[in-house]
C-alpha cells in the first residue's frame, strides 16, 4: 500500500487525513476553503508525500479542490452513496479518514471527470438546459397573465410562448391596441380558418388595465433575453465542437433521433474516451438507465433505475421519442414491440438504455453507425 489521502469537503471547510503504508496517521487538519488555504493544503500533501487522493461529490464544493490539486496527484471522486460510514460516532474528522481508507484498499471506483474543454462544453450546454426552463416558466407567466385578462387566443395555438401569432398580438397590446378587429389581423389564416374568425376574435376580447400592460411587457422582455443568452450559448458551443469534436458529432448524427444540437450535449456529459468507462454496460449504470438490483427473501422489492445525470438522461430521453416515432427505423419498430407488451414509459426507457450503448460503440470504434451490421452493438457488454 502507498500513502493516501481522504478529504471531506464542505462549503467552507475541507477535513483532511493522510494515512502511511502501514495504514496510521500522518497528518489530521482542517483548511480554509479560500484558494490560499486550498494552496497550504496542496503543499502539506506535497510535503508529506502523498500520490493518490479521494474526495466526496460535495455539489460543486469539490471543484475547486480539484482544479487545485489536479496537476499533482491522481485524484478520485466518490459518490457518496457508496461510500457512506456505518452509523454511529460520526464526525467530519472520521469521515476523512474513513474516505482515506477506502481508498488505501482499492475499495473507491472513480466516477468521470471532464477535462478541459469537455468542462466549457458541458457548462454551456447545462446553462442552455437552464433557459429552456426558464423561458418555459415565463411563457406559462405570461399565458396565465393572459388569461386574467380573458384573452384566451392561447386555446387555439399550437405553442403558447413561441406561436408567433400569439407573440404578435400580445406586442400590440403591448404598444396600446384593443380593439379585437385589429387583433385579429394578426393571427395566421390557418388558425382563423381551423377554430373560426369570430371565435379568434371573442377571445382576444378582454378587460385590460395598465398593470397587466406592464407585467406582460416584463415578461416580453425577460424572454427576449433569454432567447439572446441562449443564441450566445448556442454559438460558443458550436464553436469549441466544431473545432474540437467535429469527427465525433459527426459519428453520433449517423445513430437515428440524434442532431448536431443532440450530439454537442452528449459528448460534453460523457466525452468521447469511453476507456473512462470501460463497457457500456457502465456506462448504462452511470447514466441511471440500469434496474436497481433490490431483492430481499427471494421477493424482488424494486427495479426502479438509479439517479443518474439526468442531463444525460433527458437529452436521452428525447432522441428515444423521435426515434420511435419513425417506424422506418429498427429502434421505432422495437418500441412498437415492446409497447404492446409493457407500458410505453418503460418501452421507451429501454430504447433510451439501447441507444446509449449504441452511442457507447460508435464512439469507441471510431465507425458509423450501420443498423445492417451493427445489430447486436445494442446489447451491453
Amino acid at each position: 500500500m502507498e500513502k493516501a489521502c481522504g478529504l471531506d469537503v464542505h462549503k467552507d471547510s475541507v477535513f483532511a487525513c493522510i494515512l502511511d503504508e502501514q495504514g496510521k496517521k500522518l497528518l489530521e487538519k482542517r483548511y480554509g476553503t479560500l484558494t490560499p488555504d486550498l494552496t497550504a493544503l496542496r503543499d502539506a500533501l506535497i510535503e508529506n508525500g502523498c500520490g493518490r487522493i479521494a474526495m466526496e461529490s460535495t455539489s460543486i464544493y469539490w471543484m475547486p479542490l480539484w482544479h487545485v490539486l489536479e496537476s499533482d496527484f491522481s485524484l478520485k471522486l466518490a459518490n457518496p452513496y457508496f461510500i457512506k460510514q456505518l452509523p454511529g460516532r460520526k464526525s467530519d474528522v472520521k469521515d476523512a479518514q474513513w474516505i482515506a481508507e477506502c481508498l488505501q484498499k482499492d475499495l473507491i471506483k472513480g466516477s468521470f471527470v471532464p477535462e478541459g474543454v469537455l468542462q466549457q462544453m458541458r457548462q454551456l450546454s447545462r446553462q442552455c438546459y437552464r433557459v429552456n426552463k426558464s423561458q418555459v416558466r415565463l411563457e406559462q407567466q405570461m399565458d396565465n397573465q393572459l388569461q386574467r385578462c380573458n384573452i384566451r387566443l392561447s386555446n387555439y395555438v399550437s405553442k403558447q410562448g413561441n406561436n408567433v401569432s400569439l407573440r404578435k398580438v400580445i406586442g400590440a397590446i403591448i404598444q396600446g391596441e384593443r380593439d379585437p378587429c385589429k387583433l385579429v389581423r394578426l393571427v395566421h389564416g390557418r388558425t382563423k380558418n381551423k377554430h373560426g374568425h369570430q371565435v379568434i376574435t371573442d377571445s382576444l376580447d378582454g378587460v385590460l388595465n395598465q398593470t397587466d400592460i406592464e407585467m406582460l411587457k416584463q415578461c416580453m422582455e425577460q424572454l427576449d433575453l433569454l432567447e439572446k443568452q441562449r443564441a450566445a450559448c448556442l454559438n460558443h458551443l458550436e464553436e469549441l465542437a466544431d473545432k474540437y469534436f467535429a469527427r465525433e458529432i459527426s459519428l453520433l448524427c449517423t445513430i437515428p433521433g440524434i442532431q448536431k444540437y443532440s450530439a454537442m450535449c452528449i459528448l460534453s456529459e460523457i466525452g468521447n474516451d469511453m476507456s473512462a468507462f470501460g463497457k457500456a454496460s457502465h456506462l448504462v449504470g452511470w447514466a441511471g438507465l440500469r434496474p436497481r438490483n433490490d431483492e430481499s427473501a427471494g421477493k424482488i422489492q424494486s427495479r426502479k433505475t438509479l439517479h443518474g445525470n439526468k442531463y444525460l438522461r433527458k437529452m436521452l430521453v428525447e432522441i428515444s421519442w423521435s426515434a420511435s416515432r419513425s417506424n422506418k427505423t429498427f429502434l421505432g419498430k422495437k418500441f412498437n414491440h415492446l409497447s404492446k407488451r409493457m407500458k410505453s414509459q418503460k418501452a421507451l426507457l429501454a430504447i433510451t438504455r439501447k441507444i446509449l450503448v449504441i452511442i457507447f460503440n460508435v464512439l469507441h470504434t471510431g465507425q458509423p453507425f450501420d443498423a445492417n451490421r451493427n445489430l447486436q452493438a445494442v446489447k451491453p457488454d
